[in-house]
């Protein structure tokens, strides 16, 4: 990589952030004002990086073992691997209190940023070496270690991206981090089967490997985050204490930490139970793949970074618990338009209308609700707190619904699956709805989510 492009690479980050700040530069951005803070521009390239692993072990895997010749039950098992995610947990606490020897003196977000990104391109690098068809078992193994790096990298950057941001840049931030996090895996995935194309996987892989940079350069230009708090210091049994269990005991003793996990678990069931199945709904419909490329994945992209966009803006005018308990609803409606589409059958526009309407419910959800979990960490534990918080949010729905969804359409219809669906979101609804009337929600908030007096003197 030559050193121009390290250049204009950190000029973006601090550059623009600085002239976001300036009078004259502030009017001309508008609404746009607070994405080209230097913060959440920061957050975006930590999106970028942060999407690109899980690509290399997802659809862009499947198409190069399906190419290898590898059987289609084969292919499908290597998904299992992305349940390594949600194992996140488990190994959270070495990324919070582990000071790595030398490259630690950057300090502890910066160095573990620099380290886990090297890990993932070591995977990456590995996992373009092997040959599918010679040794599927080495692929395997490759392709956990994969997600196990893309995992350790998601530690890291949740938490430093957490730390950077503002307790009012959080919903911003969020947002920018959804558009990192699609660009990223999106063009990783584009550049890995064009590369294929004409030069082979192996190349294809090798080259996505550049993704893991702009995390790796965003720590290194904004150095070790502000809000980052330390545990104190601790020797022995007492320092492995407050690596592993400060972290949950400190979550578990804030009022109603225990409906809050619940939520947590089950906000979004409805919603993944309904998009797992989408799909057998348009060929059982008898969608072309033309149209589904153009009304599912070209309507539903734009849609999405629209609602990504407004996700960011209804957090800042509405306030927390208000713009999460609308994209709550707003998400479990949108399971309802595809009973609609059901009732049509085949028809583009109605197929658009819901594809469009579920992405951008998506959109705003993703912002808002990953800004409410953002601010539920604790600035001594965000790495260990993010981690179990996150596993959380996706661990019921891809085990419930990866067992139950194609018995459900096959017993119901896809009218009343949707219509089931749209039922299975209303308790995240209805407890979310109780937890901000009854003060919880405030409650629970970590200090990740309160302004300090240091930054409100900013």
């Amino acid at each position: 990589m030559s050193e121009w492009w390290v250049g204009a690479f950190v000029a973006v980050v601090l550059g623009l952030g600085g002239l976001s700040r300036l009078p004259a530069f502030a009017r001309l951005l508008g609404p746009v004002r607070p994405y080209a803070e230097r913060e959440p521009l920061a957050a975006f390239f930590l999106g970028v990086s942060s999407g690109f692993p899980y690509a290399m072990i997802g659809a862009t895997l499947t198409s190069r073992l399906a190419q290898a010749g590898i059987d289609k039950k084969s292919v499908t098992a290597f998904t299992l691997a992305i349940l390594i995610y949600n194992l996140k947990p488990l190994w959270a606490w070495v990324v919070e209190g582990v000071r790595l020897p030398g490259i630690g003196l950057l300090g502890q977000r910066v160095s573990w940023l620099l380290f886990a990104g090297v890990l993932v391109i070591l995977a990456v690098l590995n996992l373009a070496r092997v040959d599918p068809a010679a040794s599927l078992q080495e692929t395997v193994v490759a392709a956990l270690l994969v997600a196990f790096a893309g995992a350790t990298f998601d530690i890291v950057i949740d938490a430093y991206r957490i730390e950077i941001l503002r307790p009012e840049q959080l919903g911003v931030g969020s947002g920018m981090t959804q558009y990192g996090w699609r660009i990223g895996s999106v063009a990783a995935g584009a550049t890995a089967l064009v590369v294929a194309e004409s030069l082979g996987w192996q190349w294809g892989y090798a080259l996505c490997a550049v993704f893991a940079l702009p995390a790796m350069l965003t720590g290194l230009a904004l150095g070790e985050p502000a809000r980052h708090r330390p545990p104190a210091e601790r020797r022995g049994w007492a320092e492995i204490e407050a690596s592993v269990v400060a972290p949950f005991v400190q979550f578990f003793q804030r009022r109603g930490a225990l409906l809050v996990l619940l939520f947590i678990l089950v906000h979004k069931i409805g919603d993944t139970l309904g998009q797992l199945t989408v799909r057998l709904l348009y060929n059982d419909l008898g969608y072309s793949n033309t149209e589904i490329a153009v009304y599912d994945v070209g309507v539903g992209f734009w849609a999405y970074l629209l609602g990504i966009f407004a996700g960011g803006a209804l957090y800042a005018r509405l306030g927390m618990k208000a713009s999460v308990l609308l994209s709550l609803v707003l998400m479990a409606v949108s399971n309802a338009s595809f009973a609609g589409l059901a009732l049509l059958r085949h028809d583009n526009v109605a197929m658009a209308a819901a594809q469009g309407f579920e992405n951008f419910a998506s959109g705003i959800g993703g912002v808002c609700v990953i800004a409410y979990f953002s601010a539920l960490t604790d600035l001594r534990y965000t790495a260990a707190q993010y981690a179990l918080i996150s596993a959380a949010a996706s661990v019921v729905g891809r085990i419930v619904t990866g067992t139950t969804a194609g018995a459900l359409v096959e017993r119901l219809g896809y009218v009343n699956f949707y219509l089931f669906t749209t039922l299975a979101a209303l308790p995240g609804v209805l407890l979310f709805w109780w937890m901000s009337r009854s003060g919880l929600v405030d409650a629970s908030i970590g200090s990740a989510g309160v302004e300090e007096p240091a930054e409100a003197s900013r």
